[in-house]
Parts: C-alpha cells; sequence; structure tokens
C-alpha cells in the first residue's frame, strides 16, 4: 500500500477505549498570536492533546503544508493540482465518502503527482460523542474503500468541521490514525460568497507562521485562483511550502 510520510511525530498505540465523551467541542485556532506568529488557540491545542495524536501544527519551523478539504468537486481541484504541480508543491487533501466514490480521476491524479490522501470521514459526520463502533465504522469504512479502490493505505484524520473530543482522538490514534487539524484558515467555504482574490492572498499571507498548517477549501473559486502568488508569496517570506 502507498503510504505518504510526513511531519508529523509518530507516537506510540494506546489501549482501545470503550466508554464515550459526549462533551463536544469545535476546534478553532483563534485571533491572538505569539511571537511567531502562531495562533495561540492552535499551540494550546497542541499542547494539550499531541498525546492524543492529534496536531494543528507541524514541528518544522520552516515548513508551511498546505491542506485541502474536498467535500465535493465544484470544478477547480483540477486548477488547484496544475498550480501545485508548477509549483513543485505537495498538498495533504481531505476527502469524504462521497468525493472517493464519485471523483476517481482527480483522485488518481492526487496520488500520481505525489499528494497525500487523508479521511474527512466516510458520511462527513461529527464523531464527537460516538461509541467506539461508531467512530471505527466512520473512519475505517472510508479506510477500506480508499485501499481497496486506489491502492492507498491513508493516516491523518480530519474531523468534520473541527469537533471533537477527548474519547474521539484517542479511539482515532488507537486505529492507526493521527488527527490534524490546522492553525490558518478562512471563511472560504461559501461559494455565492466568495472572499475578493487580493483581500484573501493579504490574509493568507499575514497569517503565515512557521510549521503552520493551512486549512483550504477545493470548493472555492477564489483559492483557485490565488494558489499560485500565495505558494510565492509565503516562500518569499523564508518559508518552505
Amino acid at each position: 500500500m502507498k503510504r505518504a510520510k510526513y511531519l508529523f511525530p509518530v507516537l506510540a498505540a494506546v489501549s482501545l477505549l470503550t466508554g464515550m465523551q459526549v462533551s463536544a467541542e469545535g476546534y478553532g485556532q483563534g485571533r491572538e498570536r505569539d511571537a511567531m506568529n502562531r495562533p495561540a488557540g492552535a499551540v494550546t491545542f497542541q499542547a494539550q492533546y499531541a498525546a492524543s495524536g492529534a496536531f494543528a501544527l507541524s514541528d518544522d519551523p520552516q515548513r508551511i503544508i498546505l491542506t485541502f478539504d474536498q467535500g465535493y468537486e465544484n470544478g477547480y481541484t483540477a486548477k488547484i493540482l496544475d498550480t501545485l504541480k508548477e509549483k513543485h508543491v505537495t498538498a495533504i487533501f481531505f476527502l469524504t465518502g462521497d468525493y472517493a466514490r464519485k471523483e476517481p480521476a482527480l483522485i488518481e491524479r492526487m496520488i500520481v503527482e505525489g499528494h497525500t490522501l487523508g479521511n474527512h470521514g466516510m458520511k462527513h459526520a461529527c464523531i464527537a460523542g460516538m461509541n467506539s463502533a461508531a467512530i471505527e465504522e466512520e473512519l475505517m469504512t472510508l479506510h477500506s474503500f480508499v485501499q481497496q479502490q486506489y491502492g492507498y493505505d491513508m493516516q491523518y484524520f480530519r474531523p468534520p468541521c473541527g469537533e471533537y473530543d477527548a474519547f474521539s482522538l484517542e479511539k482515532v490514534k488507537s486505529l492507526g490514525y493521527r488527527t490534524l487539524f490546522w492553525s490558518a484558515a478562512y471563511e472560504d467555504w461559501k461559494t455565492d460568497d466568495q472572499p475578493e482574490p487580493a483581500a484573501a492572498l493579504q490574509k493568507l499571507t499575514d497569517m503565515a507562521h512557521g510549521g503552520a498548517v493551512y486549512l483550504l477549501h477545493s470548493v472555492s473559486e477564489t483559492n483557485a485562483t490565488i494558489l499560485g502568488e500565495l505558494i510565492d508569496s509565503l516562500r518569499e517570506k523564508g518559508y518552505t511550502v
């Protein structure tokens, strides 16, 4: 099976938990920033949950990782892939079950061009509050489908809407996954109210920090338009993308 290698540490497995945590939390990186321009919420989250295999930052102070959530296809993913190829950048694409079934050509292209496939849940369901069996079904049904359909072994999970609880993070870890949140994001998913490109480019550039994990949505026309300039801007600031 193909397995991409990224920058997050492999942590020891934990024993399978059978209880249920019903207090869901919604992740957000927050507006306050430290001296390295890192969002305080991301730093605090990582300190609290890294032992549970959950991350909002990478451990490379020079690296910025681009990630794209693939809920459905809106006609911009091919352009995004074209730009990534042109700029010699690899990204992480988080797939839902519906996307994995409907977009084989794009997914095959992601694999061939060296990108990482991530798990965004078979049904894009909130796993916070789910019991052990339900979490396993939500992740591993998609995991098995991608293995069988594409010969690819996923290893990163992103909780839909950033919703989690302590139990779900431990359960995801026990399934051999690392949970990847983000440290830079903006409101780009409203297809009928897209950000103005120049303002979006400035906002995303101003968010830059070492170890950043950018959350972008491939349904965004703005993202497809500014991606090349964003990569250039981040590199001009001295980061590896």
